[in-house]
């Protein structure tokens, strides 16, 4: 789900003895996605419309932040059906919530390996989840709007911890499994 998008962006802040850059998450370039298990195999989705903004120093990402924002209307799995199905209040309910976020409380970083944590929001229920990822580096000229920055991680959630709870027992399974895998990559133009 969203969760991985915001998952990375969240590793990044700026140092006490730097300035703090900011970074706007370029959403053509980047990738929210999750995957859940129907049946017995997992079944892909994206958010087509997200955004976020990054604050972190490149040569020390420790302490950085980010915060994401997801319109939980732009759900797509590629079936028409489905995604009205996750729209309603089975699911992501988006005339009540039509928005979830994700905003970092810590960053750590080794190299280029990030420990994102922060508070994912979904239907209004808060939950501190962990992303795990790499920075992949930055490209171009110092000067604002020419450099950009990339970062990848992943997570995993319990869909029942945010309401999330309609599924289906079909001859004595249930259709649904409870666990959803969310990666995101990110492309992100300095400010």
């Amino acid at each position: 789900m969203l969760l991985s998008v915001m998952l990375i962006a969240s590793a990044l802040r700026a140092t006490p003895s730097a300035e703090p850059i900011t970074w706007q998450i370029d959403p053509t370039h980047s990738e929210l996605t999750f995957r859940v298990r129907h049946f017995v195999t997992k079944v892909p989705g994206t958010f087509k419309t997200w955004s976020g903004t990054i604050v972190a120093d490149p040569a020390n990402l420790a302490g950085g932040s980010v915060e994401v924002m997801v319109e939980t209307g732009s759900v797509d799995t590629k079936n028409d059906r489905r995604d009205g199905h996750l729209r309603s209040p089975d699911f992501f309910a988006t005339d009540s919530f039509p928005t979830m976020t994700f905003k970092s409380t810590k960053v750590e970083a080794t190299g280029s390996a990030l420990k994102v944590t922060g508070d994912l929001t979904i239907r209004g229920i808060t939950k501190s989840v962990v992303l795990t990822g790499e920075f992949s580096g930055t490209f171009g000229s110092p000067a604002p709007r020419q450099q950009r920055i990339g970062f990848a991680a992943t997570t995993k959630i319990n869909r029942l911890d945010y309401g999330l709870k309609w599924n289906r027992l079909v001859e004595g399974s249930n259709m649904l499994g409870d666990d959803v895998e969310i990666t995101i990559t990110i492309e992100a133009v300095r400010q």
